[in-house]
């Protein structure tokens, strides 16, 4: 009898939902979200209803049947940064995500809440694999110019390594023995080096730091911050990292083909903003072939906006000097959690246990914050 489990993955602009039956895909559906429909919610953690509802209606139409549950198998983040693996999720992991333990504030956070919803309805082993607060940095990626202020490890971990492993396979080589520059495209963007099978260093995809998006403005001098958005509230400035920066901010909404739509009809604004995107992605691959000291087995494209041939493009001509380039249109995220949970219920690998503490919490020099 075949293993039944649901995918839950919400993204900053999209619910994608997935039922499998072991390895086979029965169903799936990718919601997307608009940016101007998503603010109307005081924080990401309000729109729990919202995004459940999506189920709801799915059950009701009878489109989606969740009866006899093995696994519910959750896209995670907001936690206390871990190691990467698959967690059997409990309590404590869903309390320290919702309250964003770990400094990120990213729609991935509703990941885990949503399936304890589920699971207390239709039953079945509530897992999580990869979540975006996966923690390999190096020592030297983690240093700031302020003592105790720490660069935090947060991007698209569970689609990037996953990625990574199917390239490796196309290539026959294990992927623990290849240098990578992996850059996730989508509603966030981060790019990673990843060093013998782990993410030494990336941009702090949710908290602001790197390429502007369709929902981030990317990254801003901290004087641009303190004379432009100072008399903004806390969370004016993280809806800025997560929901209402990039295009949101330029256009009044994150549908990249809306704004590609005017990029194709020569409007200025948008060929010069979505120019700028590209620009800065390829710079950001720039400075993490330095972090791999020169030595790029491959460029990895992946994410969602990949269906755009022009990002490619713009991206080859910068960066085709470092590597050669791989485009993974889409994401692969959905596949990985299902996969991951089967290899849990068919006994081949041991759920992780959330331990309720970061895997770094300083180096422990005197005066740290």
């Amino acid at each position: 009898m075949a293993f039944k489990i649901f995918v839950i993955n919400p993204g900053s602009t999209s619910t994608k939902l997935s039922l499998y039956e072991d390895e086979k895909e029965v169903f799936t559906i990718d919601v997307f979200h608009d940016s101007s429909v998503l603010k109307k919610f005081k924080t990401i953690n309000d729109q729990l209803s919202f995004r459940m509802q999506v189920i709801y209606d799915l059950i009701q139409k009878g489109t989606l049947d969740l009866s006899g549950l093995d696994a519910i198998a959750c896209r995670g983040g907001a936690s206390y940064p871990l190691k990467s693996g698959t967690y059997e999720v409990d309590d404590r992991l869903i309390e320290d995500t919702r309250d964003a333990k770990g400094g990120l504030y990213h729609s991935s956070m509703l990941g885990v809440q949503m399936g304890k919803l589920i699971k207390e309805r239709y039953g079945g082993r509530l897992l999580m694999s990869d979540p975006t607060v996966v923690d390999e940095f190096s020592d030297l990626a983690r240093i700031t110019g302020v003592k105790g202020v720490y660069r935090r490890a947060i991007n698209h971990a569970l689609n990037q390594k996953a990625v990574a492993r199917i390239y490796a396979k196309s290539i026959d080589r294990p992927y623990e023995e290849l240098d990578l520059i992996v850059a996730h495209i989508d509603g966030g963007i981060t790019i990673t080096a990843h060093h013998l099978g782990q993410m030494i260093d990336s941009n702090d995809g949710g908290g602001g730091d790197g390429p502007l998006t369709p929902t981030r403005m990317g990254s801003l001098a901290v004087t641009d911050v303190v004379d432009h958005l100072w008399d903004k509230s806390k969370e004016e400035m993280r809806e800025l990292c997560s929901v209402n920066g990039g295009f949101s901010n330029y256009f009044g909404t994150s549908n990249a083909d809306k704004v590609h739509e005017l990029v194709e009809k020569g409007d200025k604004e948008a060929t010069l903003v979505w120019q700028a995107m590209i620009y800065q992605i390829s710079k950001a691959i720039g400075s993490m072939a330095t972090v791999l000291k020169g030595h790029v087995d491959q460029i990895i494209l992946t994410g969602g906006l990949m269906r755009f041939d022009d990002i490619y493009e713009g991206i080859k001509e910068r960066c085709g000097f470092i590597s050669d380039i791989s485009v993974y249109a889409g994401e692969y995220e959905q596949k990985a959690l299902a996969n991951n949970a089967l290899d849990v219920l068919k006994g081949e690998i041991k759920a992780s246990r959330y331990e309720g503490k970061p895997v770094f919490s300083g180096f422990g020099f005197e005066g740290e914050k």
